[in-house]
Order: C-alpha cells, then structure tokens, then sequence
C-alpha cells in the first residue's frame, strides 16, 4: 500500500504542482507581451490545477502513515512549507494574476507578483529536497 500511495503522491505532484509553478512563472512575462488570451489561459491553469494539488499533500498524509514519520521534523518541516506554499498561491499569486487580468497593469505589480511566484516555486524546491533527502531518515536515503 505505501508503494501505492508514494506514487500517486508523486504523480500527483508532478502532474498538478508542475504546471502551476510553469504557469505562475509565465504569467507576468505573457502580461508584459500583451498576451491577454494566453494569460487568461495561464490564471486557469494555475487555479484548476491548485485544487487537482490538494492531491498531494492528502497522499503525501498517507505514504507518512504508511511509512510511520509523522513525528519525523523532516516531514513537519515540509508540511509547514506546502502550507506556506498553499498560502502564497492562495492569497497572493492567484489574486494578483486576477487583478492583473482585470486590467490593473503596473511594471510594480508584475515585479511583485514575479517576486511572490518565485517565492511560491522557491517554498515547492524545499519541499522536494526535503522529500529526497529526508534528514534523519531511518531508510538510509
């Protein structure tokens, strides 16, 4: 059962995280060009594809389970940052890209809304370096 909840963990983070942190970082490059059909596409796959993300860390819960480390500070550590992470796509990223759609257009509201999706894909790298890593771990990993 572990097996089979660690990898649709992982597919689910590759297929749902993935193209969010594409998406969000095209994002203010496609608003620069004047693309607005291409980011009005990217704003949709970011919000469809955050709630398909919810995904992993609902799998991610199970594999820890299965494996018995919920008490392990590697695996708290990276659920706290996947709750950063869920907070910054949230309240910042996809309202930002929102207002940007509706036409609230600023060289200083891209840079931040740039600085902010960096911050979002910086908080996912931790977590996968977590995940590989794990410090700690009784598997010799």
């Amino acid at each position: 059962m572990s097996k089979f909840l660690l990898s649709v963990h992982v597919l689910a983070a590759v297929l749902a995280v993935g193209p969010v942190a594409v998406a969000a970082s095209m994002f203010p490059a496609a608003v620069r060009k004047g693309e607005a059909k291409v980011t009005a596409m990217l704003h949709r796959i970011c919000r469809v594809y955050a709630y398909a993300a919810i995904a992993v860390p609902v799998f991610g819960f199970g594999v820890a389970g299965t494996m018995h480390v919920m008490g392990d500070p590697w695996l708290l550590t990276s659920i706290g940052l996947t709750a950063v992470a869920a907070a910054v796509l949230a309240f910042l990223v996809l309202p930002r890209q929102k207002r940007l759609l509706a036409g609230e257009s600023t060289s200083d509201k891209l840079s931040r809304l740039a600085m902010v999706t960096g911050v979002f894909n910086l908080l996912w790298a931790a977590v996968t370096v977590l995940m590989i890593v794990r410090p700690g771990s009784s598997t010799g990993a």
